[in-house]
């Protein structure tokens, strides 16, 4: 009777063993397929993401002129306005201003050691507000800044 009682008493722990590993290895299954659908997500939001800098840069593309203006502007000694499209950044303005911006960055009068920056606001639909842009670095060469 003894040895019977062990015998059961080793099967049923050797069921809830069983049964504990095979819930472990579902729970698991489960967690790896959230995974997978978050991974997914964020994949499909940073494709969007991409996907509208890519069509505010192809608008920035189609108002330069309006940017060059915005530089030359700055100075009667303004020859000619180089944009460096390479450059361009997206930001947000911090903790004390929290509007995002695109910075658009170049040079003057082909100046390789000369710079400059404008800001353009982005509105919450993701369109850019080319009449609100503004010189956000002021145009220097050599680090010092034009006059």
């Amino acid at each position: 009777m003894k040895k019977r009682t062990e015998i059961i008493i080793a099967t049923v722990f050797s069921i809830v063993a069983i049964v504990m590993i095979g819930g472990c290895t579902l729970t698991q299954k489960e967690s790896n397929k959230e995974n997978q659908k978050v991974a997914y997500s964020k994949k499909a939001i940073k494709d969007d993401k991409e996907a509208i800098k890519q069509k505010q840069l192809a608008y920035l593309k189609n108002h330069e002129q309006e940017i060059i203006d915005l530089v030359k502007a700055q100075s009667p000694k303004i020859e000619s306005v180089q944009i460096d499209w390479e450059q361009t950044q997206w930001s947000d303005g911090g903790l004390t201003n929290p509007e995002y911006y695109i910075n658009v960055f170049g040079r003057i009068n082909n100046i390789e050691e000369s710079g400059w920056g404008v800001d353009i606001p982005i509105n919450d639909n993701n369109t850019l507000n080319i009449d609100e842009m503004y010189i956000g670095s002021d145009i220097r060469i050599k680090g010092r800044l034009f006059d």
